[in-house]
């Protein structure tokens, strides 16, 4: 065991190899021979001392009780050493000194075991940690492997894998496979390795390198599944206990691997888009979900068709050889990228400021801002203002960043802005090309932020398991948190020159469309789509239909989550116009930016009417000293950070004029700004409506609650919600169009042929 910790894992080694013994019918050798298990066949590596020196009093108490006991000059195998160094004999005299003479006998001692001892099982439970700073020296060579090929093979730019465990299973990997020949690891570890798109080097290194991998999938996440199990219920970390039941928030998994053959080398990554996998390895998958996975997990073991109750995983290419099977339709693999449509995309802005930069009112800011770009305003007086612009971060220096920003700008109104921080969710934001005013400014996307463009917006993978829409549409400016995870903004046309002097119009515009999408577009016969704005719309449009399907969702849904989403294009005119024309009604519904007739604006829609009516408790107007959001919605945790609450909503049920066709028998919820008033009747399928992973309305009233926000909601914001409830009432609506949408172009898609297939490999490269 590597990071044997206390040894937990080892005395129960210990204690197996006892029963065995015992099994086999022990004899007056039995003692002796527990003891040579303890001291010259388990070994344990250990970097801290105390949990080192419980290790070693573990095995002697075990041995004690089992009649073996350690005599003075005997000790188990446990060292006192960093698991991660000392595999190899040393090219030079080992500099370090060490404060003790025991301490270098120590080290030379699990050196010793390092480099000679024949090691064939490797298990344990290795740290993780994402931050525990970069690999260096020999470290580094362990994680090095693991980064090859991720920007140049597979387009993985935006990756973390210095993650402690991940040095660990290299090492297991290394000892194992490629010098061992054969043997067993079992880790327990972070799950992230299983399908998350940065470790796909590391699945390939160790798809090539085992021959059978079994993973025990035990959940657990609270970024991915929210800690609750498919069906709702809780579903607590594996290390929860009474007297921790919150255990970690991390996902784990139990990794067994087996290589049985002689060692091999790397075989080269198959090509992207390929159906083939890497090997022959056979991987087989098992989710436990609930409190009771342990005990689940543990009676398995005595299961008689234990094997039967697994499922087959395919690491191959396309899914970037997760090791989870997927949940896509028999034909996902082979529909384009929508990152293949593209000729540009973008990162979304990031603050990281505080807020110094944002504010949901443009007074507000505009007032803060001009003083910042004031020279004869006070440092003291515009952190008085602002007192964001006064605090540290990651890049900013703040009197320093001023004084750079005084002299190469000056307040500019038109660079006060909407900015799409989540979903439905636009709020006003000073935009500034000031080197580490904002902590990523993207000038790219900046330049495509101009009236009349839109921003189609979706990511390469999902930081939820939830099945929600990847996509979002807006006319604002793009956080770099709009959908979760790191979403790419992409414009639906290009600005690349500055506007002709006599006319003042843009000579350069042209529609954002890679090689792929114009050849389809002109296979069609559509006009040319950088002097049509209609043509140029079309693929985003249809892409929006496809991807608020919630048949698309659910057929394909680990096939999104773990790549960019992949959309089937329809074979026809006809069909890809039918499509568009539901996807600019999508489009309508997501952009806040732009009023929707008969849904916020003229005479609303018969069946939304009566969604989110403002309403006081026991009848009346609402007074303004009635408007401030406090019945819980949210509250500041560290770092400026808003933590969301549980709020008061009231279940009941619609009442006649409330009900509708769309929403079945679902209850509708009465939600609370206070204790006063609150919006009557939204339904509950609308109130939990989730897009790029976050739930819409309860996060928008995360981010307004009194004590987040620092005032009462104005009535504007009060009837937004509204707008919002209803919009997202009105997209729901569709959702049955759009399921017979998708069902139609999954019948007759577009068929790429060799020309076309190349045009779809330059396009994503």
């Amino acid at each position: 065991d590597p990071c044997c910790g206390t040894g937990a894992y080892l005395v129960e080694v210990l204690r197996v190899v006892a029963e065995k013994y015992k099994a086999q019918g022990a004899d007056a050798l039995a003692a002796h021979q527990l003891k040579q298990a303890a001291t010259t066949r388990l070994f344990g590596f250990e970097l801290l001392p105390a949990p080192y020196v419980v290790a070693h009093l573990q095995i002697g108490l075990l041995l004690r009780q089992l009649g073996a006991p350690l005599q003075d000059d005997e000790r188990a195998g446990i060292y006192l050493t960093n698991a991660l160094t000392g595999w190899e004999p040393a090219k030079a005299p080992k500099n370090a000194v060490l404060p003790f003479p025991e301490f270098e006998q120590e080290r030379d001692a699990a050196d010793q075991v390092k480099q000679t001892q024949k090691i064939i099982v490797i298990l344990g439970n290795p740290p993780y940690d994402a931050y525990g700073g970069v690999a260096l020296g020999e470290e580094q060579d362990l994680v090095t492997p693991y980064k090859e090929g991720l920007i140049k093979k597979w387009g993985i730019k935006k990756f973390n894998l210095d993650d402690l465990y991940v040095r660990f299973f290299r090492l297991a990997e290394r000892r194992i496979a490629e010098r061992g020949g054969r043997g067993v690891v079992c880790y327990i570890s972070n799950s992230s390795y299983v399908r998350e798109p940065s470790f796909v080097v590391m699945r390939e290194h160790l798809a090539n390198n085992f021959d059978r991998i079994w993973i025990d999938n035990l959940n657990g996440d609270s970024r991915e599944t929210g800690k609750t199990t498919p069906d709702g219920l809780p579903d607590p970390s594996a290390f929860s206990t009474p007297y921790n039941k919150e255990g970690i928030r991390k996902g784990t998994a139990v990794a067994l691997l087996v290589k049985r053959s002689p060692a091999k080398p790397i075989a080269p990554a198959p090509k992207r888009g390929s159906k083939d996998g890497p090997t022959a390895v056979q991987v087989l998958y098992r989710d436990w979900w609930g409190a009771a996975k342990r005990d689940d997990l543990l009676k398995s073991l005595d299961e008689p068709e234990r094997e039967a109750k697994y499922v087959k995983a395919a690491p191959i290419a396309a899914n970037l050889l997760s090791l989870k099977p997927r949940e896509v339709g028999s034909d996902y693999a082979s529909w384009p990228t929508v990152a293949q449509f593209a000729e540009l995309r973008s990162d979304g802005v990031f603050e990281k400021r505080g807020g110094a930069l944002i504010d949901v009112d443009k007074n507000t800011l505009s007032a803060a801002i001009e003083k910042y770009f004031d020279r004869d305003v006070p440092w003291d007086t515009v952190v008085a203002i602002r007192p964001a612009f006064g605090v540290p971060a990651s890049g900013y220096a703040p009197q320093s960043i001023r004084l750079k920003a005084l002299s190469t700008e000056s307040f500019q109104p038109s660079q006060l802005v909407r900015l799409a921080v989540r979903p439905f969710d636009s709020r006003w934001a000073y935009w500034s090309s000031v080197g580490s005013l904002w902590n990523r400014s993207r000038p790219s996307l900046w330049k495509q932020y101009w009236a009349g463009n839109k921003f189609f917006v979706t990511r390469r993978v999902s930081g939820s398991s939830s099945i929600s829409s990847p996509m979002y549409f807006t006319g604002a400016l793009t956080d770099g948190q709009v959908i979760s995870v790191n979403p790419a903004a992409i414009p639906i046309f290009l600005r690349a020159t500055d506007p002709n002097a006599q006319t003042g119009f843009f000579d350069g515009d042209k529609a954002n469309l890679s090689q792929l999408s114009r050849a389809y577009l002109a296979a069609l016969a559509l006009p040319e789509p950088d002097t049509d704005q209609e043509t140029a719309e079309l693929i985003w449009m249809h892409a929006l239909a496809i991807g608020y399907s919630p048949a698309y969702l659910h057929d394909n849904a680990d096939g999104i989550r773990e790549n960019w989403p992949r959309i089937p294009l329809p074979a026809t005119r006809e069909a890809l116009l039918a499509s568009v024309a539901l996807g600019r009604q999508v489009a309508a519904l997501l952009d806040t930016e732009t009023p929707v007739l008969g849904v916020t604006s003229g005479t609303i829609r018969a069946e939304l009417k009566t969604i989110a009516i403002v309403s006081r408790v026991g009848g009346g107007a609402l007074k303004p000293e009635e408007f401030a959001l406090t019945a819980g919605w949210g509250s500041g945790g560290q770092g400026g950070i808003t933590m969301p609450g549980k709020g008061k909503l009231d279940a009941r049920v619609a009442a006649p004029d409330e009900q509708h066709a769309g929403f079945g028998s679902a209850p509708t919820l009465d939600v609370h700004l206070n204790a006063t008033a609150y919006w009557k009747n939204i339904p509950q399928p609308v109130y939990d409506f989730t897009i790029g992973g976050y739930q819409v309305i309860k996060k928008w009233l995360s981010y307004r609650e009194q004590r987040v926000l620092g005032r009462a909601l104005t009535m504007d914001e009060i009837m937004e919600v509204t707008a919002m409830a209803r919009r997202l009432a009105a997209l729901m609506l569709l959702q049955t169009q759009l399921d017979d949408n998708y069902q139609t172009v999954v019948a007759a898609t577009w068929a790429f042929g060799e020309k076309s297939g190349q045009l779809a490999t330059e396009a994503f490269n």
